[in-house]
């Protein structure tokens, strides 16, 4: 008979490892980590991370809402086997995004105990919005705007002009959001109309039931992803630091590298 699962590792024990990996102090830092089944606590990787990078530096991780969507995969699955008026009635229930209360979807558990901290802030934007605890957490989010999913004009963006880094716990190149910054920077990037619903602010700042929202719809680039795990695979291998953290694999590398690798790969494969 199994006993009960042993605890993981420490804030501190955690730190060593970060610090061992290239993690430093007054970094911009873009993490996304898959903790299930690691035995690595959300709150743990939060406090050694936000330890290591000091007061100067800047947590950061996706808090993508992709349900909010007309096309999205997310949403058709929610509305798969339903016929005209159901699918009408189920989108009218849909609660509006409001980046002080709308869970991201799908992020995992320790984007969520981003999201949810103490001093946290969040972008505006109503399907790809970003979370940060630090220095730089309400600059980094500010101005996201909706037709900058993950462009120049989002905290992606910002985070690769000035010398961001990602580290990856336990994920593969397949979910490499800063892959996505190279889309708006190949020639001619393909583009698409998108549908979400967002928040309508009430007269005199109040707070409605959640559901007080309007549909709106903006054109951006036709994001893929379908593709991010072979360029990956081509990223070189000087360009990356390997390594372990709760002993699962963690990899770092510079935001600036992964987007110009992707885009010299983007602009010579995609077709």
């Amino acid at each position: 008979m199994n006993g009960p699962a042993a605890p993981g590792p420490g804030a501190l024990a955690l730190a060593v490892q970060l610090r061992l990996l290239g993690v430093r102090p007054r970094r911009r830092l873009l993490v996304h980590a898959a903790l299930g089944g690691t035995g690595l606590r959300a709150g743990t990787l939060r406090a050694a991370l936000t330890g290591v990078l000091g007061p100067q530096g800047t947590l950061v991780v996706p808090a993508f809402t992709p349900e909010n969507s007309l096309s999205s995969s997310a949403h058709l699955a929610r509305v798969a086997g339903l016929d005209e008026e159901q699918t009408a009635a189920f989108r009218s229930r849909m609660p509006p995004f409001d980046p002080e209360r709308t869970p991201s979807q799908g992020m995992g558990a320790f984007a969520e105990e981003v999201r949810t901290a103490p001093g946290a802030a969040r972008s505006g934007h109503p399907q790809t919005s970003f979370a940060a605890l630090g220095a730089d957490a309400r600059r980094i989010c500010a101005g996201h705007r909706l037709e900058s999913h993950l462009g120049e004009d989002s905290p992606l963006g910002k985070l690769c002009w000035e010398g961001g880094q990602v580290l990856m716990i336990n994920v593969g190149f397949s979910s490499c959001t800063a892959f996505h910054l190279a889309e708006y920077r190949i020639p001619k990037p393909p583009l698409r109309m998108y549908d979400c619903v967002v928040k309508v602010n009430l007269p005199g700042g109040r707070r409605g039931n959640g559901h007080e929202g309007e549909w709106t719809r903006y054109e951006d680039v036709a994001l893929d992803d379908g593709d991010f795990t072979e360029i990956g695979r081509a990223f070189p291998d000087s360009l990356v630091r390997r390594g372990k953290v709760g002993g699962v694999p963690a990899v770092l590398f510079s935001v600036a590298d992964a987007v110009d690798h992707a885009q010299a790969w983007m602009t010579e494969n995609r077709r």
